[in-house]
Order: structure tokens, then sequence, then C-alpha cells
């Protein structure tokens, strides 16, 4: 059996990846439901999404290597709120999973989703509290320091 990071290692990071992960790990399916309680299980043990703040917990879990294809795996625990800023030099690929119904991170809601390479966004969940895990190709993440766009009166 391939593991996650030997199925998107090397591969264009696009819907086409985003097709196959659905398929091969479906939200609801057996492996993404264990997925989420094994996260949900690292948060309540407290070594898991241990750095932050309210509304915001995250932390990397695995360090770019050559058991993980050279990506790293981080887990972010987000309740309705905009994160900071940032860049995907080489790209995102990662799980939203919802701890709330209804709860989506940008526009995506369980499932899986991804930021190709030279990417940026602010993370955002709305609709309650997700965890997402994912995998940055040699672990890189630029955060930029920009201030999130002032809210329309």
């Amino acid at each position: 059996m391939a593991t996650m990071s030997g199925i998107i290692a090397g591969q264009s990071i696009d819907d086409t990846l985003i097709a196959r992960l659905n398929e091969t790990y479906p939200a609801g399916g057996e492996t993404f439901r264990h997925m989420k309680h094994l996260c949900q299980q690292g948060i309540e043990e407290g070594w898991m999404c241990n750095q932050g703040d309210v509304g915001r917990r995250f932390g990397r879990v695995i360090e770019p290597g050559k058991s993980t294809n050279d990506f790293s795996v981080d887990v972010v625990f987000l309740n309705d709120i905009r994160g900071p800023h940032h860049v995907h030099p080489t790209g995102e690929i990662g799980a939203v999973m919802p701890l709330d119904d209804g709860a989506k991170f940008d526009k995506w809601g369980e499932g899986w989703f991804a930021y190709p390479p030279g990417s940026a966004h602010w993370p955002t969940v709305r609709g309650g509290s997700a965890l997402v895990l994912y995998f940055l190709p040699e672990g890189k993440i630029e955060f930029t320091g920009k201030e999130p766009p002032a809210k329309k009166a």
C-alpha cells in the first residue's frame, strides 16, 4: 500500500492530484476518519498543535526527510479565524477535517485541497472549527507579515 507522501511525491500539485487523493483517501472513509481521530488524540495529549493561542493552534508533526519523500507534515486547528498570510514556495497539499458541521477552510469543506507552488493566502476557517493537516514539499513556507484587508463597514 502506498503512503500518502508516496502518492503525492513527484506529482504536479493540481486538481488531478487532489482527485486522486479524494479517491484513494476519501473524506468519511476509514483512513480519513482515522487520520482525524489521531490528530484529535494528539491534541488531547498535548503534543500536537501546542503552539499559538485561542482560535489558532498549530505545530509541525514531522520534519521533511527521506521517509516522507521530503515532505513535512503540519497540523493546525482554526476556529472562525483568519491566520497569517504566507506563501507556498513549493506548494501545499492538505486535508480539511471539520470539527463543526459546515466549517470550511478557505473554500473547502471536508476533503483534500492543494495550493500550487508560488501561491499565497490567509488561511481562514469560517462556520466553526476545523483541523487542517498539510504536507509541505521540503517543509517550505514563508510568512509575509502582511496584514489582512480591512473589513468593509
